[in-house]
């Protein structure tokens, strides 16, 4: 006969100190949810010949149950990858300033959509616009939830229905599987290819024009990857002085939303968002959170009177920007118009700092830890930008007998702790983990060390 008589009710195991202290702590909607859980695994165990567990070892499993519940799956990481714009990390950490003004925006009430000179109802897109238009030159800005959004709106607010033109060797697919195309199919819009997959005139583009009379024709910067050999493709301004010819907008998805010269810091150029402007593009699109190093966004400047259609268009409300976005995206741009964002900005702190710098780092990592062997190394700025453009490094390499242990020991840390590795041996790459972080990663690495030594 089965001993599942023995085991308490719910309503028993409520009278319980034990069950106070949980209801207190996570509330009855819940302690309850964990009580019919384990009771009911505990009933699967007796009926496969288990023995009735005591009180006290229910709510063992109990608190279990509620601890895994309630953990937060978002968590802060240390990223010792050495990729700086790692999209499976959050892409670019937010300064200082641009986090406590998030901060100060959360906590409390807002002037989103309030003008508080006039007392009136305002508008949330004025925030965000002077800065941008201040520092680029752009007639008018918008801000929305990611580039992505930003190409879908500009699409359906000027080319639904219409031909869009783009090049064949721009037809790309970003992270998470979105492609150029299927975005374009999503506003409506009808797509004309022109050139070959690796070579385009500006021939193509005009017989487009003139065969299709075009909406808009739109250039897609190659951010994460390069067509090399036998490839050819006309200037931005030949293509956009085509366009204008024709009385045709120019639309230059743009990606990386560079602001600064990467190639003064050693990579090849990266186009920035003020050359999109100066080759004469009617709009830009570009994101907020790769190489600006803001908070995730989809920004497009250009022409005023094109902003404004895509302001008034319905699905500018579904894809706009939050309070928090323009806070943080308020900030940032802060730091380029003060000519800070180097020192300010964590994604241009990563790229500027010295090889000579970055060895310091690891040989007082190396001190602290009295273990682990220096190596030249490469970071990479990832995120979509700069495809196989490196930066020279030093990393901290752990001949540990099982790297990827090692490593797999680290996420599962508080906080978790994200590395690679490098010639079979787990290597950890300074030039991606913030100051104040070095700490924790130090200790978290001290214990896997100390639970190695026999």
């Amino acid at each position: 006969m089965s001993d599942l008589h023995r085991l308490p009710s719910i309503e028993r195991l409520l009278q319980t100190d034990q069950a106070s202290r949980l209801l207190a702590e996570f509330g009855r909607p819940l302690t309850l949810d964990a009580l019919r859980a384990v009771l009911a695994d505990v009933r699967q165990a007796v009926q496969n010949g288990a023995d009735i567990p005591e009180t006290d070892e229910l709510f063992v499993h109990i608190n279990d149950w509620l601890y895994a519940a309630t953990q937060p799956t978002l968590l802060p990481v240390i990223n010792a990858t050495g990729v700086i714009l790692h999209t499976n990390l959050g892409r670019s950490p937010l300064s200082s300033e641009a986090s406590r003004a998030v901060q100060q925006v959360a906590t409390g009430y807002s002037s989103l959509e309030y003008n508080l000179e006039s007392g009136l109802r305002g508008s949330r897109e004025v925030h965000a616009e002077a800065l941008l238009t201040r520092l680029t030159g752009a007639e008018a800005a918008l801000v929305v939830n990611n580039n992505a959004a930003a190409v879908l709106l500009a699409l359906s607010a000027l080319a639904k229905r219409r031909a869009v033109v783009i090049s064949r060797t721009q037809l790309v697919e970003i992270g998470g599987g979105f492609r150029v195309p299927e975005v374009m199919k999503q506003s409506g819009a009808r797509l004309v290819e022109v050139g070959a997959t690796n070579r385009v005139h500006l021939t193509d583009y005009v017989t487009a024009i003139e065969e299709t009379g075009p909406a808009l024709v739109l250039h897609a910067h190659s951010s994460n990857f390069k067509i090399i050999g036998f490839t050819s493709e006309p200037t931005l301004a030949e293509v956009v002085g085509a366009s204008h010819q024709h009385r045709v907008p120019f639309l230059d998805d743009l990606g990386s939303g560079a602001l600064l010269d990467t190639a003064l810091y050693g990579l090849s150029h990266e186009p920035t968002v003020q050359e999109s402007l100066a080759a004469g593009a009617d709009l830009v699109c570009f994101s907020g959170d790769k190489l600006l190093g803001g908070p995730q966004a989809g920004i497009i400047i250009g022409r005023k009177a094109l902003i404004q259609k895509l302001k008034k268009h319905p699905l500018a409300r579904a894809v706009r920007a939050d309070k928090l976005c323009l806070a943080a995206l308020s900030e940032t741009l802060l730091h380029y118009l003060k000519n800070e964002a180097v020192q300010r900005i964590p994604v241009w702190q990563m790229i500027g700092q010295t090889p000579d710098h970055i060895r310091q780092r690891a040989q007082h990592w190396q001190t602290v830890l009295g273990s682990g062997r220096l190596v030249d190394g490469l970071s990479t700025v990832g995120g979509g930008s700069l495809p196989e453009e490196t930066l020279p490094t030093t990393l901290l390499v752990l001949d540990a007998p099982k790297p990827n242990q090692v490593l797999a020991r680290l996420r599962c840390g508080i906080p978790p702790v994200v590395a690679r590795i490098e010639a079979d041996c787990a290597a950890f790459d300074p030039r991606t983990v913030l100051p104040e972080q070095e700490e924790a990663l130090l200790q978290q690495i001290k214990h896997i060390l100390q639970d190695q030594t026999p």
